[in-house]
């Protein structure tokens, strides 16, 4: 098979490394990939939120099979121009895209499924939704409405941090994506992430991580789009898991359903689980980052059976087949992430790292420059290794981390350690 897999960050590096290992796949394409995608396949530089732009590259690469990996070209609207062109896609339509591109819809959906989640309002004026925020008080979480590339959820220290932070979004802080914002309950509670398979009938488990979302050790510092994870998630036991898919997944897509957009492809259900139960926090219409690259660590070449699977119809004939084992990324951001942050800055030492089944860097944010790998973006690297036990993992990815050369990166140095000591 001919596959295009659309992206360039350490997702679309994972995902189409677990892709190549599988002898289905004859012929690699990542668009637009990354530094670390020539090692394992092609490259193609095109315009990947333009439908008709990844329909004609499909068509004229005879690709069989496209796997969307950002959400972006998925609300655009890349999904459904595939299918009309008779193109298999991986991936949901532009209308059940929505459970990510707005979070106010996904609020509805769940008050109209009954999915338990945090009490909620939504707001198109910052005078309102700053009313509110003196009315209800502290503590409460500020969300942007739609993309905002994973930061767009504020929980405030104070007062005045919450206030200031709805006025900022509606006065473009977050471009777009803050026209609307949702204020919503504060959950405790500790996250974990759930994903599931969805032909639109079959809905299969398909694993569970934990991410790390707080740029700095001990959970401080501003949200970011993830600075590492792990997998599985002990949080996650086989009771919670069969209330996650009861309460919350299944309630879901059969409203999908209701509505006309029956949801094809992979649903990420970020949870907040408390006293034993688990609410939802949020829908994301694709594989998480970092999470995918631990997920692609530990699934490896089944994982393009299962998408095929998926994106044909037929989930119900589908197992998924875990080993006992952990996976641990770490990544490397550049200094200064998620602010302002230098880019070009040479990353040496990569190549005396392990890179097998075992052991892998995943780039997501780098370039060749002159010869040399070169720091493109804030999130940097992946640093990610398999384990019979989370510790082990673990204690392979930092001595990772500590053979690489890059005087400009930092990472946090705690992942996976509240789950090591409970």
């Amino acid at each position: 098979m001919n596959i295009l897999v659309l992206g360039g960050g350490g997702r679309e590096h994972a995902l189409a490394w677990a892709i190549k290992q599988n002898p289905k796949c004859d012929r690699l394409v990542v668009a637009p990939g990354n530094a670390g995608i020539p090692d394992i396949g092609e490259t193609a530089a095109f315009d990947i939120c333009d439908p008709a732009a990844v329909t004609a590259f499909a068509a004229e690469e005879a690709i069989d099979f496209v796997v969307v990996g950002p959400e972006a070209p998925l609300v655009a609207g890349v999904g459904d121009a595939l299918a009309e062109a008779g193109i298999l896609v991986f991936g949901p339509s532009a209308a059940a895209a929505r459970l990510e591109a707005s979070k106010a819809f996904t609020k509805e959906v769940c008050d109209a499924a009954g999915v338990p989640t945090a009490a909620w309002a939504r707001f198109d004026n910052a005078a309102d939704a700053r009313s509110h925020i003196a009315d209800i008080g502290l503590p409460l979480v500020i969300k942007a409405d739609g993309l905002a590339a994973g930061k767009g959820v504020i929980i405030p220290e104070t007062l005045d941090i919450a206030l200031d932070t709805a006025k900022g979004m509606f006065g473009g802080d977050f471009g777009a994506a803050g026209s609307t914002v949702v204020i919503e309950e504060f959950m405790p509670g500790e996250e974990a992430s759930f994903f599931v398979l969805c032909d639109g009938e079959t809905a299969l488990p398909l694993g569970t991580a934990q991410d790390h979302k707080r740029a700095y050790d001990e959970d401080r510092g501003p949200n970011t789009g993830g600075m590492g994870a792990f997998s599985p998630s002990p949080l996650m036991t086989p009771a919670l898991e069969a209330q996650v898919m009861a309460e919350i997944v299944r309630p879901t897509l059969a409203e999908m359903a209701r509505r006309g957009t029956p949801y094809r492809g992979l649903l990420y259900a970020g949870l907040m689980i408390h006293e034993g139960r688990a609410r939802l926090v949020e829908y994301n219409v694709r594989f998480g980052d970092p999470e995918a690259q631990v997920l692609m660590m530990r699934l490896g070449g089944q994982v393009l059976d299962l998408l095929l699977a998926c994106a044909e119809g037929r989930l119900s004939e589908m197992s998924v087949h875990w080993a006992g084992d952990h996976a641990l990324t770490v990544v490397m951001a550049a200094r200064g992430y998620p602010g302002g942050h230098a880019r070009g800055e040479p990353i040496r030492g990569l190549d005396r790292l392990p890179d097998d089944s075992w052991n892998m860097v995943f780039h997501a944010g780098t370039r060749m420059a002159d010869g040399q790998l070169v720091s493109a973006g804030g999130r940097v690297l992946n640093v990610t290794a398999r384990g019979g036990t989370l510790a082990e993992a673990r204690a392979r990815a930092y001595a990772m981390v500590d053979a690489i050369d890059w005087p400009g990166g930092f990472c946090r140095r705690d992942i996976g350690g509240r789950a090591l000591t409970g």
